[in-house]
Formats: structure tokens, C-alpha cells, sequence
């Protein structure tokens, strides 16, 4: 008997006390506990995206200042061909014509092409418009430089209306002719960047006569946006 009851004690499961119960105290600390941590994980995330922005902030910065910045396109007037001033001459001014090629180059230094509209050149003598010629729409690709040949188609009778055009070339004084060169266009970097620009060029140039040879060259150029 004493056995049977000893096996029956044993494969009695032991009872476990219940765990002490939870003060108000250690209830308040628990819950400030996960706070803490939730702040914390708050206070990690904010403190990454801030540090993402700031970093892609200066990133784009940097590249404005940069890659992205839209430079100024510049134009300019190499050099200028006449021909047809042999026949000029006092008898026959009525039945000749000037040809006049300037040649002019649109230097782009951008990352991005420069896309200018069809425009138009002017020629003046003595401030009088004796021909116009036509620029067709092109494209200066990125940080190259094109040239275009701006013709004007010049009648002598236009310009004869002027007392000091015979005058100066039977004193073989320089003819004084002057242009105006006007382009507009755009420059777009990966879509995003727009700018619209305008070059304008005003030169005075100084032609001997006689020897079809420019004595002076003086160009003004503006850039607006």
C-alpha cells in the first residue's frame, strides 16, 4: 500500500504558483519602455529620409551648378565675302548687284542641343536696310559649334539712293555696312530644364573697295532670357 501511494503522489502534476501580480508601477514602466522605442524607431526613420533628402538635395545642387546649368549660346561673325563691286561704277549702278556671305557661327557649350528657330538677318548701309537674308531653323548640338552662311542678295539701285556710296568708292574710302543678326531658341536638359534664349549681334564692318578686303570688324552681342 505504501508503494501504490507513493506512485500515486508522483504522477500527481505539480501545481505551479501564479506568477505575482503586476503593480501599477512596473505596468507604467512596460508601456514607457515600448514608447521609447517606438519614438526611437520614429526618430531613426525621420533622421534617414532627412539625411536621403539633404543628400539628394545637394546632388541636384551640385549638378545645376554644373552639368544642368544652361549656358549662354554664342554667336558670332568670322568673316564677311563681297562680290561683285568690280562692276560697280557710276554709269551703270542702276543695272548691277552685290552678293554679300557672312559667314556666322552659333556656338552652344551646353550638355544639351540648342534648337533655334527661322529667323532673319538685315543689312544696313549708312543705317538704311538694303537687304534682308534668311536664317532657316537648326540645331547646335551639345557643346558644338555650327556654322551657317548668311547670304544677302544686294541691288546696287538700293543702295545708290545714297549720295556717299559713289562718292566713297571713287575716293576708294571703306564702304561702311552694318548687320543685324537675331536668334531665338530653346535648350531642354532631360525635359526637365527649359530655357528659352535669345542672341542678338550688331557689327559695323569697314570695306575697302578696291581691294574686297574688310579694314574693321566690330561686333556687339547680347544674350537675354
Amino acid at each position: 500500500m505504501a508503494d501504490e501511494d507513493h506512485e500515486e503522489k508522483s504522477l500527481t502534476p505539480a501545481i505551479k504558483p501564479p506568477p505575482p501580480p503586476v503593480t501599477v508601477d512596473e505596468t507604467l514602466s512596460i508601456e514607457l519602455r515600448k514608447q521609447h522605442r517606438g519614438f526611437r524607431n520614429r526618430t531613426i526613420c525621420c533622421g534617414i529620409i532627412t539625411a536621403v533628402i539633404l543628400i539628394i538635395s545637394v546632388v541636384m545642387l551640385i549638378l545645376g551648378f554644373t552639368i544642368f546649368h544652361v549656358k549662354n549660346p554664342k554667336i558670332n561673325l568670322n568673316s564677311v565675302t563681297l562680290t561683285g563691286l568690280d562692276r560697280v561704277n557710276s554709269t551703270g549702278l542702276a543695272t548691277n548687284n552685290l552678293t554679300v556671305v557672312a559667314d556666322v557661327s552659333v556656338k552652344n557649350p551646353n550638355v544639351a542641343a540648342f534648337k533655334f528657330e527661322k529667323t532673319n538677318s538685315s543689312l544696313y548701309y549708312r543705317g538704311a536696310v538694303v537687304s534682308v537674308a534668311d536664317i532657316p531653323a537648326g540645331v547646335a548640338k551639345a557643346r558644338r559649334t555650327v556654322r551657317l552662311d548668311v547670304t544677302f542678295p544686294v541691288t546696287v539701285a538700293e543702295i545708290a539712293r545714297n549720295p556717299q556710296l559713289v562718292s566713297d568708292f571713287m575716293a576708294g574710302k571703306p564702304l561702311l555696312v552694318e548687320s543685324y543678326t537675331k536668334i531665338v531658341g530653346k535648350v531642354k536638359i532631360l525635359h526637365i530644364i527649359k530655357r528659352k534664349v535669345t542672341v542678338t549681334m550688331n557689327c559695323s564692318i569697314a570695306v575697302n573697295a578696291t581691294g574686297l578686303t574688310i579694314v574693321n570688324q566690330e561686333c556687339k552681342k547680347h544674350v537675354s532670357i
